[in-house]
């Protein structure tokens, strides 16, 4: 489980007196508990618990890939590579990313497994992607395939 590797790792962290390592878990961890809190609420939060940790994963990624740009405009190059940093520790944690031509045959897969005939089922593509593919591929490249795919 993913939860346990990253207690695992906090753990390792201290033990290692790695504060950048230490810091970026613990925001990951806080970030699980924050949506665990958020999902007792929710009645209809039934999704399997790696997903979930996968889909904080990487929203962390695309925050810290969107922060590393602005600091780099911005000339605050240690902030910058701050951020560079915490996204490979992130990154340490997620499967595998899949290729470009691996997420191009996924969709086209999800295409004629869902039966889709237009755009107006890429919600149904996306659907089936995302509960087979949490956290492997970048979803808004496999969403403007699938689009180039049914226009």
């Amino acid at each position: 489980m993913l939860r346990d590797q990253l207690t695992a790792a906090m753990k390792q962290a201290m033990k290692d007196k790695n504060k950048r390592r230490l810091t970026t878990i613990r925001l990951i961890l806080a970030a699980i508990k924050d949506r665990d809190i958020a999902a007792r609420t929710d009645k209809n939060a039934s999704q399997d618990e790696d997903a979930v940790v996968l889909e904080i994963l990487a929203k962390m990624i695309k925050q810290r890939k969107e922060s590393f740009v602005v600091y780099e405009e911005a000339g605050r190059l240690e902030l910058a590579q701050q951020e560079q940093e915490e996204m490979e520790i992130i990154a340490e944690f997620q499967p595998r990313q899949m290729s470009d031509d691996e997420i191009e045959v996924v969709v086209r897969d999800a295409i004629a497994e869902t039966g889709a005939s237009g755009l107006k089922d890429i919600g149904k593509i996306m659907g089936l992607l995302k509960s087979k593919y949490a956290g492997q591929m970048d979803f808004s490249r496999a969403s403007a395939l699938a689009r180039s795919e049914l226009s």
